[in-house]
């Protein structure tokens, strides 16, 4: 009795150029071949973007009926992140994401948040946690100061980057 090229633990090239194609066909990014000769297939995961909105700024004539004002007002885009006076941000430090992903405030839904407005921080302070492809960064405030503002939101996805708190070095 001869044993086969599967039996053998052998790869059989056929099968596998089938594999191959049946891969690029289906945008597909990896195979996992069992010993008993299952076949495990993955799909490629598609990021879902939100499509990008054009924002027209349409000027309003000093003589509109007072109804059209407040549609145009309702149509200007709103800022990001709230803006303080020039001379209330003078020596402040903005404390930006390193990473893309979802940033929290604590270590856990029902733990305080590592920090608030008026916390004391310094180098080694952990500031928050931003999860990206499942993974929990601790992000370290990497100076000493008080924290003037937070800017996210918890829960809320942040960007490389995006200011996240406001600092008063010390």
């Amino acid at each position: 009795m001869t044993e086969t090229p599967k039996a053998r633990g052998k790869v059989d090239l056929t099968h596998l150029k089938r594999l191959i194609a049946l891969m690029r066909r289906h945008d597909l990014v990896e195979v996992e071949v069992e010993p008993n000769g299952r076949v495990r297939l993955r799909r490629r995961e598609s990021p879902i973007a939100a499509a990008p909105v054009p924002v027209v700024a349409v000027p309003v004539p000093a003589a509109a009926d007072a109804a059209a004002a407040p549609a145009a007002a309702a149509a200007a885009p709103a800022p990001a992140v709230p803006k303080a006076p020039a001379d209330e941000r003078e020596g402040l430090v903005e404390f930006k994401s390193p990473i893309v992903g979802t940033f929290y405030r604590a270590s856990a839904p029902d733990k305080e948040a590592f920090v608030d407005k008026g916390s004391r921080i310094r180098p080694e302070s952990p500031l928050c946690i931003i999860e990206a492809m499942k993974v929990m960064n601790e992000i370290r405030a990497e100076i000493s100061g008080v924290v003037v503002e937070v800017l996210a939101k918890n829960g809320e996805p942040v960007e490389f980057g995006q200011p996240l708190f406001l600092i008063r070095p010390e």
